[in-house]
């Protein structure tokens, strides 16, 4: 059975360093994606990332984390006002194992499917047919 893309949901896109909101729309066989927002990292030395961080981890890796925490917060700011009801991740894997360590149940409660794959810097026609083929699977 086929898994389908509901109208309208929120596509994040994102890596250690940007993350890039879409809308989704039509079916999967004519699915196209519209561009919301881009979120890039923010006061990096203020914030700084969720939990207890290794004593190894370079300091690329702590930015990556905290840049995962704020990913994570803005997602449930922007579920808690009722600007998404169903969520994609398109995340690298690093990025989505510590965007879930982060991330508030009611926003995990929205994801309907998950690729681990960085396509920040691909178009948006090619995020697209990514999803759209991941979601045929």
């Amino acid at each position: 059975m086929t898994q389908s893309i509901p109208e309208n949901a929120l596509i994040l896109v994102a890596d250690g360093r940007k993350g890039i909101f879409f809308r989704s729309h039509g079916k999967i066989e004519d699915l196209s994606l519209s561009e919301e927002s881009r979120l890039s990292p923010q006061d990096l030395l203020d914030d700084g990332p969720s939990g207890s961080r290794p004593e190894e981890q370079s300091p690329k890796q702590t930015d990556e984390a905290t840049f995962a925490k704020q990913l994570a917060n803005t997602l449930f700011k922007m579920k808690e006002s009722g600007a998404y009801s169903h969520l994609a991740l398109v995340l690298d894997p690093q990025t989505l194992g510590q965007l879930r360590d982060a991330m508030h149940k009611t926003v995990a409660d929205s994801v309907f499917t998950t690729l681990t794959k960085d396509l920040t810097n691909h178009s948006t026609s090619d995020i697209a047919s990514a999803l759209k083929a991941h979601i045929q699977k």
